[in-house]
């Protein structure tokens, strides 16, 4: 909406993620996140388990608004200093997605802005774009509580998938795992603060697949051994003690690790086998923010002679700067969507591949 020279300027979008229990909105111009405001639901949810997406949903409503008038107010512009409105089209719980899209919608239809609907997972995949400028083509492993996937990224539209999980996402197993334990959620972090008092080599746990060719991957079994070891732990002393607890830790995160550091191996290969000019790994996704795996990760591709990119912990969880960046990368190939854009559930990157099998949080893996 701005004028004069604005087609050369960077463009101004508004970013608005509602995936799953992240209510967030943000202001990105070009590369430079101006604002992002993210609310979280961890309360409404804690009692629970996990995430209710009724509860989710009727939150997202009533903090939408909000959430947009703070990113607007800390990136000191209005709507009139914008370009566009990216949202999250899925995948996710419908009914979270469902309220972005119809915030967003109501914004593009009451002052003209372009729409833009982002694929949550594009969002990942497209962040060491927003914070690095990484070129393409680069290999990325989108690691989170709903998904897992080896990509190779050509563009912001452009994805071949060389592998998944089968199952669990390595974020549905911590979770689990910490409730497992009884420690709280979200499980990635409570399992990974437990698990630096622990020894990771007590316990044998599985490292599933290893056996097998390919890049696919599995948690689920992973996660059963680890309810086996506490329920023999449980009968055999009567209760589960604090170094219990930080040893079962240590030893699921070493074995997801283990796990992914050599997938990711055999992914680089895969990858490297295209000659990409500059050849990087990146990592994205809220297990990205696990400090074992980003080092793991950055052993492996340095040992491949690969550039190593990992987000700011902040761009790693659900964010709407990184949908705000991916709608910009839309826009310029000439993206727009009309008032009739639909919320989506499920969403896969990579069109042309098979579905993953198995079910997880959020539905049949994509």
């Amino acid at each position: 909406m701005r004028n004069g020279n604005s087609a050369r300027m960077p463009r101004t979008l508004l970013g608005i993620e509602s995936s799953c229990d992240d209510t967030a909105a943000a202001v990105v111009r070009g590369r430079s996140v101006l604002s992002s405001v993210v609310a979280g639901q961890g309360g409404l949810h804690a009692a629970y388990g996990g995430v209710v997406p009724e509860i989710a949903a009727r939150a997202h409503a009533e903090t939408l608004d909000d959430v947009v008038r703070r990113a607007l107010a800390e990136a000191g512009c209005g709507l009139a200093d914008l370009d566009g409105v990216a949202v999250t089209a899925g995948p996710g719980l419908i009914g979270g997605v469902l309220a972005g899209v119809m915030t967003a919608k109501a914004i593009a239809a009451g002052t003209g802005l372009p729409l833009v609907g982002v694929n949550h997972l594009a969002g990942h995949a497209l962040t060491p774009r927003l914070t690095d400028d990484l070129g393409y083509p680069y290999l990325m492993l989108l690691v989170s509580g709903g998904h897992c996937q080896f990509l190779v990224v050509h563009g912001p539209d452009a994805f071949d998938r060389l592998g998944g999980t089968i199952d669990d996402a390595p974020g549905e197993a911590f979770d689990k795992v910490a409730r497992l334990l009884g420690l709280p959620q979200p499980g990635g972090p409570s399992v990974e603060a437990a698990a630096r008092g622990g020894d990771p080599a007590r316990f044998a746990f599985p490292r599933p697949l290893l056996d097998r060719p390919g890049c696919d991957l599995s948690f689920s079994g992973l996660k059963t051994a680890v309810l086996r070891e506490r329920d023999r732990l449980v009968a055999a002393q009567r209760g589960l003690w604090r170094q219990d607890r930080a040893d079962l830790c240590a030893g699921f995160q070493i074995a997801v690790r283990d796990v992914l550091a050599e997938k990711a191996r055999r992914a680089i290969a895969i990858y490297l086998g295209s000659r990409p000019s500059a050849p990087a790994l990146a990592v994205a996704g809220g297990v990205a923010a696990n400090g074992p795996l980003r080092a793991a990760l950055f052993s492996v591709a340095d040992a491949a002679g690969l550039a190593f990119c990992a987000p700011p912990l902040a761009l790693c969880t659900d964010n709407a700067a990184m949908i705000a960046y991916a709608g910009g990368e839309l826009m310029a190939l000439g993206r727009r969507d009309a008032l009739d854009l639909a919320a989506r559930p499920r969403w896969p990157l990579d069109t042309g591949a098979a579905p993953m099998l198995g079910h997880g949080r959020r539905g049949a893996k994509a």
